[in-house]
């Protein structure tokens, strides 16, 4: 399996690290078929309560799709369905894993890479990142799910934009339109963002886990969402053992010890 693809686990924490610093963190095709185990096992991890995806370097989040690998990876039918296979178990796996998820962006977050990102529940960026989806320049047409994921974040209206004009926008303009929830110095984002997911692992795990599930379902069309999964996942928490540590926590004014049952 590449190198490319790093975990690193602080406490309650899993980082999913893109490394590939020297083609602005591109995503081969064994990059991503890694990058997918490695969010199922982050996803599996009883300790694991947030998952960070960032890239390494500094420089870059992701870049996108290893553009080298499509002229023999995308050449036929066959190939281009083995390719979407692969690389929408890395993206599909990101946006259903079960577990919090938040995108660390720093410098270039284009294309695959904005996919990335929006399939993560939350997005905090330098002040130097970039933003684009530059498929109009490329002849690719966008996939249904990845389209989605941006039009939750920002909109139809302005997701139409992005694809349309194929531009770069700065981390201010990504700020203004909803695409990231923060913006950071540079020199301050990590630590920002491990005490930020640190925040959410101190929290109820099954709450976290009911939010997810709801909040994605809601934002399904009318009718196309689960109402019985998320009245389950509310039951969930309605009789769990943190519910009550929770109650008597804030009773005895201490910080509850969440257990996730």
């Amino acid at each position: 399996m590449t190198d490319k693809i790093l975990t690193e686990k602080d406490g309650a924490i899993g980082w999913l690290i893109y490394n590939n610093p020297d083609m602005r963190n591109a995503v081969s095709i064994d990059m991503a078929e890694k990058a997918a185990a490695e969010i199922v096992r982050l996803g599996n991890d009883d300790d694991i309560r947030v998952i960070v995806v960032k890239g390494a370097g500094g420089k870059s989040f992701v870049s996108g799709q290893d553009i080298s690998e499509f002229e023999s990876l995308r050449s036929t039918p066959e190939k281009v369905a083995h390719f979407d296979k692969v690389t929408d178990d890395m993206y599909d796996g990101m946006r259903l894993c079960p577990k919090p998820t938040m995108a660390m962006i720093q410098g270039y977050c284009m294309g695959g890479g904005m996919a990335l990102a929006c399939a993560c529940d939350i997005r905090l960026c330098s002040e130097e990142s970039i933003f684009a989806i530059p498929a109009g320049r490329l002849g690719i047409g966008y996939r249904t799910n990845f389209v989605r994921w941006v039009v939750e974040a920002v909109g139809p209206s302005v997701t139409k934009e992005i694809l349309y004009t194929a531009r770069r926008y700065d981390a201010t303009e990504a700020l203004q339109i909803g695409l990231v929830n923060r913006v950071l110095p540079n020199v301050d984002l990590e630590d920002y963002v491990a005490e930020y997911a640190a925040t959410i692992a101190e929290n109820a795990p099954l709450t976290a886990r009911a939010t997810k599930i709801v909040v994605n379902e809601v934002a399904k069309s009318f009718g196309e969402y689960d109402a019985e999964l998320c009245a389950q996942v509310v039951e969930d928490c309605a009789n769990s053992e943190d519910f009550k540590e929770g109650r008597r926590a804030f009773m005895e004014k201490r910080n509850p010890e969440f257990k996730g049952n």
